[in-house]
C-alpha cells in the first residue's frame, strides 16, 4: 500500500504527460521547472525528453514505451516532498531528480515508502547516499570530491593569498563550502571570512563591503548561479577584484548573464564537458538540431534514462529494486557520459572533477572552458 499524504496532494504542483503507448513505464522528472533555478530545470526535462524519444523510437525498454511526467519543486523541499508523493500517486516508478542537495534528500524518503527508484543528476551532497537507501542514486560526483579539487587548486595556485568562503546556507551550499574550507585548512590555510547569505537575496552590499574589509584576494562561493551572479556584479562594481571561484552550481551560462562582464575569470570545478564526449556527439547534434543547448545537466539527465534502460533490461524486469539491485552489482552502462558504474551507496566509481575559468569567446560572449590538466593559466 503506497503511503501518500493528503495535505501534500493539495500543494501546488505543475505536471505534464508526454507520450502514450498500451504499455508504458512511467517516468518522472523532479526539478526547478520554475523558480530562480529554472534554467536547471529545463536541462533536466530537455535531457529525459529527448532520452525517452530515442529509446522509444528503439523499442522501448522491455518492449514498454517511456512517458515522462514533470514536477516542479521550485528548489523547495517542502514542495519536492508534495511532488515525489504526487509522483507515487500517479504509479511513476523511476525518477530523474531532483537538483538540490536539500530537496532530494526528503523526496527520495518518499521515493523509497513507495517503491521508486530515482537517479539525481546533480545533487552532490555526500549525505545523499550515505543514507543506507536502497533507491538513490547519481550520475554526478559528490562535494568531499569536488571541494578536494577546488581546494587543492587554491593551495597550490593561491599560496600566501587571502581566502574568503561565502555560502547560501543550504545543504549544498553550505556542505560544499565546508568541505573547502576543510581541504585549504589542511594545508594550513586559515580563511578570512566565512559568510552565509540567504537564498532569493539580491543585495549583497553588506557583504561585499565585509569582502572588501577582509582584503580577501579570492571568494569561494558555495550556492548556485544566481545568487552568484549577484555577488560578482557587485563586487566589481563596489571596486573588489578578488576572484570568484565556484562548485558544479555556477554551471549555467545564466550565471553570465545575472553576473555580466565582471564574471570574466571566474573559477570552477565541474565534471569533464559532457558535450565533448564521443559518446554524446550525436544526442548533442540533436539538441542543436532543436535549438537547445545541452549545457550543464542535460546529458546528465539523459544518461540517467540509459542506465535505468540498461539496468531493467539486464533484471529483465522494471520493477524499480530489481532495477536498483543491477546498479549496485557493478555493472558497466554506456551511456553519453562514457561508462558508468556504482558502488554499493549509489556512487559513481571514478572522479568527476575538473577545474574550469569563465572566459570571452571569439564572439564576445563569456563561457566557461575546461582548463588543460585543471591549470586555467594556460588558458588564453
Amino acid at each position: 500500500m503506497q503511503r501518500i499524504t493528503t495535505l501534500s496532494l493539495a500543494l501546488g504542483f505543475a505536471i505534464a504527460t508526454a507520450g502514450t503507448a498500451a504499455a508504458q513505464v512511467k517516468f518522472g522528472v523532479g526539478g526547478p521547472i520554475t523558480g530562480p533555478s529554472a534554467a536547471t530545470g529545463a536541462q533536466m526535462k530537455n535531457g529525459v525528453d529527448q532520452a525517452a524519444e530515442d529509446i522509444n523510437k528503439a523499442g522501448g525498454i522491455l518492449g514498454q514505451k517511456i512517458t515522462v511526467a514533470y514536477g516542479d519543486d521550485v528548489s523547495d523541499p517542502k514542495q519536492g516532498v508534495s511532488v515525489a508523493n504526487k509522483f507515487a500517486a500517479d504509479g511513476i516508478k523511476f525518477v530523474i531528480g531532483h537538483y538540490n542537495s536539500g530537496v532530494t534528500m526528503p523526496s527520495s524518503e518518499v521515493y523509497q515508502e513507495n517503491g521508486i527508484l530515482a537517479i539525481t543528476p546533480a545533487s552532490t551532497n555526500p549525505k545523499v547516499t550515505e543514507r543506507g537507501m536502497w533507491n538513490i542514486f547519481r550520475v554526478c560526483g559528490r562535494d568531499d570530491q569536488q571541494g578536494a579539487v577546488a581546494g587543492a587548486y587554491i593551495l597550490k595556485h593561491f599560496k600566501g593569498k587571502k581566502i574568503a568562503l561565502v555560502h547560501d546556507k543550504t545543504t549544498y551550499g553550505k556542505g560544499l563550502a565546508d568541505e573547502v574550507r576543510k581541504a585549504i585548512a589542511k594545508g594550513g590555510v586559515k580563511d578570512v571570512l566565512y559568510e552565509g547569505i540567504n537564498t532569493g537575496d539580491k543585495d549583497f552590499s553588506a557583504l561585499v563591503s565585509k569582502i572588501k574589509q577582509s582584503g580577501a584576494d579570492l571568494v569561494y562561493w558555495g550556492g548556485l548561479y544566481t545568487e552568484g551572479g549577484f555577488i560578482v556584479r557587485q563586487m566589481r562594481d563596489q571596486g573588489v577584484k578578488a576572484i570568484l571561484m565556484g562548485g558544479d552550481g555556477i554551471t549555467s551560462d545564466e550565471f553570465a548573464s545575472v553576473g555580466g562582464p565582471g564574471v570574466e575569470g571566474t573559477l570552477m570545478t565541474y565534471g569533464p564537458d559532457p558535450r565533448n564526449k564521443p559518446e554524446a556527439k550525436k544526442v548533442v547534434e540533436e539538441f542543436r538540431a532543436k535549438k537547445f543547448e545541452p549545457e550543464a545537466y542535460t546529458l546528465y539527465s539523459y544518461a540517467g534514462v540509459q542506465i535505468i534502460k540498461q539496468a531493467a533490461e539486464a533484471a529483465k524486469s522494471l520493477d524499480p529494486k530489481k532495477v536498483a539491485e543491477k546498479m549496485h552489482s557493478g555493472m558497466k552502462f554506456k551511456t553519453v557520459l562514457g561508462d558508468i558504474s556504482y558502488d554499493k551507496k549509489g556512487d559513481i566509481t571514478k572522479l568527476d572533477y575538473v577545474m574550469y575559468i569563465w572566459k570571452k569567446d571569439a564572439s564576445g560572449k563569456i563561457n566557461y572552458v575546461e582548463c588543460p590538466g585543471s591549470d586555467c593559466s594556460k588558458v588564453k
